[in-house]
């Protein structure tokens, strides 16, 4: 059995994180986090996700659940996920991280905590953008900069960071393909008189209503056509099952950090 803590197990991502770990054949939850106001703290965690009691309790400390885990799976923010990052580190437990919101200090930071350890960091955990993020580089090369590149993303009212990471991460691969530096070239969104497009700009646009999961686009025009590459999720499943996919590698990996192209060993 691979012994699992969820952090945040309060919020929509960790509660369902929680319920697949409880009905899976090959994991058992022995540790869940949330914040120190949150009033499912010390509750037991089966009680919680409306089962029968596991005897795991709601824990605010992560100490405990990294010294009884093999793999922490953290979605939180990113405060609570580089106290969580220390804990895991001084115990040589695995993580799998999908916190998004870093600035480059708490970036530099992180990755520093988890260097004793087996860690999957990625912005998003679904097979299909994994994908996508492979097939949006290879079209910026072969398109080259003949096409002008726009991101367009748009999530849930609720969500704190702009734009999300995945957005991000789409942007960096179209970069990649065309031989650019993001941060030289990328623009978010627009105002005012701005002038003509520069050949050499990806544009980065973050939408936010409603309830949604996540709809992402990478758009490619050029004179007469544009080219969409776009995913939508309909439900955080797929960000989950592949989260826990990630956390069946990282028991197994040695000491380092990795993508979900690692874990799908799609390269």
């Amino acid at each position: 059995m691979i012994e699992t803590g969820i952090c945040g197990i309060g919020g929509r991502m960790g509660r369902l994180l929680a319920d697949l770990v409880v009905d899976s054949e090959d994991m058992r939850l022995c540790g869940c986090t949330e914040a120190p106001d949150h009033p499912l703290v010390g509750r037991d965690a089966g009680e919680a996700l409306g089962r029968a009691a596991l005897g795991v309790h709601i824990c605010t400390d992560p100490a405990p659940m990294a010294a009884a885990a093999d793999v922490v799976v953290d979605f939180t923010l990113p405060e609570a996920t580089l106290h969580t990052a220390a804990a895991c580190g001084r115990n040589g437990t695995a993580m799998v991280v999908g916190t998004t919101g870093f600035d480059a200090e708490q970036l530099k930071e992180f990755q520093n905590l988890i260097e004793p350890v087996a860690c999957v960091f990625a912005p998003n955990y679904s097979t299909a953008m994994n994908l996508l993020f492979k097939l949006v580089r290879d079209a910026a090369a072969i398109l080259g900069e003949a096409y002008d590149v726009e991101v367009v993303e748009a999530h849930h009212r609720h969500k704190v960071d702009a734009p999300s990471g995945t957005a991000l991460r789409l942007a960096e691969r179209a970069a990649a393909g065309l031989e650019l530096n993001l941060q030289q070239v990328a623009v978010h969104g627009r105002h005012g008189n701005t002038g003509p497009r520069p050949r050499k700009e990806i544009g980065i646009h973050a939408l936010r209503l409603g309830d949604l999961v996540g709809d992402h686009a990478v758009l490619f025009g050029a004179q007469g056509e544009c080219l969409e590459l776009r995913h939508r999720a309909t439900s955080r499943d797929a960000f989950a099952q592949g989260a826990l996919r990630a956390a069946r590698f990282a028991v197994t990996a040695r000491p380092g950090q990795y993508s979900m192209g690692d874990v799908l060993a799609m390269h």
